[in-house]
């Protein structure tokens, strides 16, 4: 990775498969370690904390996989503790397993908080000391590069600064190549961060030193730059901020932040332009539910609904954009809803229709329609698909539906098994008419496998599409069983997603007009060779069944 002229290197040491995954709720397996070390490859010359090895078999495992990987960029760290009181070194089961691992860099933790020393090691402070000293020591002796980090050095130095420093000095002098400060309770604010770095660059004069911060008081990020500009230059933390507790440091939003914003260069300018698939690859690696509001990464991070707003950013985006999101692999999003005004809806007719002009009648048309919709219960912010149909039917692309829906029913036995629903369809396509059955785990399952199988000879492009993700919203709740519901459908074709809408007092109904959105906008997406201006597009066909 060249280092862009004139800026200053920042190292970035990743820790998503140790710290981010004591986040709760977060998993990887042994797999998934192997795929992401592979992956993070396209971000360069990170390190990458990988695990404890000797803390679980799943780690255990991982290092000796790990062995035969070939990894150019990614330097894989293995992580854990000094020795324990009274042990020596050599005879240290927590370090014999770091060298086994055959990792190149370890990093261990040692307390250099007094309180912790006292009340957690139960020891005195001379011990603590000898055990950073003798650990280090002899992780450096067997050829290993070893990063130190300082747990607790941030509470540590407001309580007892002399010892908290005697902590770093030690390190540094058995042999470390890097400390690391940290603020392991995620307690500080970014002055004390400030000034715990000042101090340790004033006694120990270093060209190198880490921060590790946790998000306890929503100031990882705050924090984290706070210490780069105090000159630490290694920044360690978790892609989309997992972690135990609140999390920890989010390289999602450091890493841009700091080399777009700051004099600072992290990773090359092509590295950059992956950083929101990458995140996105990591929620999903994990199963976890991907954060949409991040800065820089998320969906929402570049999208904009207010009329006034996307009136401007279309005349200029400066107005209304921090930077261009394209510089972070992401994109704009211009929202339609009922705040929405003619520049919403004329930007996302132009992708259907490049001419159309703002005095155009439809756009007056779309405007008012899509307000009434909403009114009714219909949210288009996250069924984009149904929206576009809206827009297709508005502007004479889609005047006939390629298929119609004569009838459905659908019942359910919860004595039947897994497969408890049953649901029999007919629909029209042309001429020619089919009826099909099918069952389904739920009625939702069986309706949307039924109208697959009846349709599919017609349409093959449904074949490589798949419902991903089923959501129910009570509107009115205070109703009763009388209440109006709100069901959002998304669904997957390819590496595209998007949402369907459907409101009514019946759950099934509902369901079903977001499911005949969703197979509607798949089957005219699937006429289209070349993709639209969004990459993840949604959609609305209220036809009634």
């Amino acid at each position: 990775m060249n280092q862009i002229l004139g800026k200053k290197k920042i190292t970035v040491y990743d820790t998503t498969l140790r710290d981010g995954a004591q986040g709760e709720g977060i998993h990887f397996s042994t797999q998934d370690k192997l795929s992401y070390v592979t992956r993070i490859e396209e971000m360069g010359g990170l390190f990458v904390e990988a695990g404890w090895p000797g803390a679980n078999p799943r780690d255990e495992e991982f290092f000796q996989q790990a062995r035969d990987l070939h990894l150019p960029y990614a330097r894989i760290a293995a992580f854990g503790s000094t020795c324990k009181v009274n042990e020596s070194p050599e005879n240290s089961e927590i370090l014999l397993k770091l060298l086994a691992s055959g990792a190149e860099t370890i990093t261990i933790f040692g307390k250099s908080w007094d309180l912790h020393v006292r009340d957690v090691l139960r020891t005195t402070l001379e011990e603590n000391l000898r055990l950073i000293r003798a650990s280090v020591s002899f992780l450096v002796g067997q050829g290993r590069e070893v990063f130190f980090d300082a747990e607790h050095y941030f509470d540590g130095f407001k309580e007892n600064p002399d010892y908290a420093l005697k902590c770093i000095a030690t390190a540094l002098d058995a042999g470390a190549k890097i400390a690391i400060l940290c603020d392991t309770n995620g307690g500080s604010l970014p002055g004390e961060i400030t000034q715990g770095v000042q101090a340790v660059m004033r006694q120990f004069a270093l060209t190198e030193l880490g921060i590790h911060v946790h998000n306890d008081s929503g100031l990882a990020v705050a924090n984290t730059l706070a210490a780069v500009e105090a000159g630490a230059t290694q920044i360690q933390g978790t892609w989309n901020g997992f972690g135990e507790r609140c999390g920890n440091a989010n390289l999602s939003t450091l890493i841009p932040l700091l080399q777009l914003k700051g004099d600072y260069t992290l990773v090359s300018e092509s590295a950059l332009l992956k950083i929101t698939s990458f995140s996105r690859f990591v929620a999903e690696l994990s199963n976890a539910t991907f954060d949409e509001k991040q800065p820089y990464v998320g969906r929402s991070a570049f999208a904009h609904k207010a009329g006034m707003h996307v009136d401007a950013i279309l005349k200029n985006q400066r107005t209304f954009e921090h930077m261009d999101p394209a510089g972070v692999g992401n994109e704009r999003r211009i929202l339609i809803s009922d705040q929405a005004g003619k520049a919403n809806i004329l930007d996302r007719m132009r992708r259907f229709d490049p001419l159309i002009r703002k005095d155009d009648p439809r756009v007056e048309q779309a405007m008012t329609e899509i307000k009434e919709l909403e009114h009714n219960g219909f949210q288009f912010e996250a069924a984009e698909g149904s929206l576009d149909l809206l827009l297709l039917r508005i502007l004479g692309e889609l005047t006939t539906p390629p298929f119609e829906v004569l009838d459905y029913h659908v019942w359910s036995d919860p004595l039947r098994g897994e497969l408890d629903s049953v649901a029999v369809v007919k629909v029209k396509v042309g001429l020619e008419t089919v009826q099909i059955a099918s069952e389904g785990n739920g009625p939702v399952n069986a309706l949307d496998t039924a109208l697959r199988q009846a349709l599919i000879s017609f349409f093959p492009i449904l074949e490589k599409s798949e419902l991903v993700n089923y959501k129910v919203r009570v509107i009115d709740g205070a109703r009763g069983t009388e209440a109006i519901v709100r069901v959002i459908i998304d669904t997957r074709l390819d590496k595209e997603v998007w949402g369907t809408i459907g409101v009514s007092k019946n759950i099934l109904k509902a369901s079903a007009q977001a499911l005949l959105d969703a197979l509607n906008w798949t089957i005219w997406r699937g006429s289209r060779d070349t993709p639209l201006g969004h990459a993840e597009t949604p959609s609305v066909l209220n036809q009634d069944v």
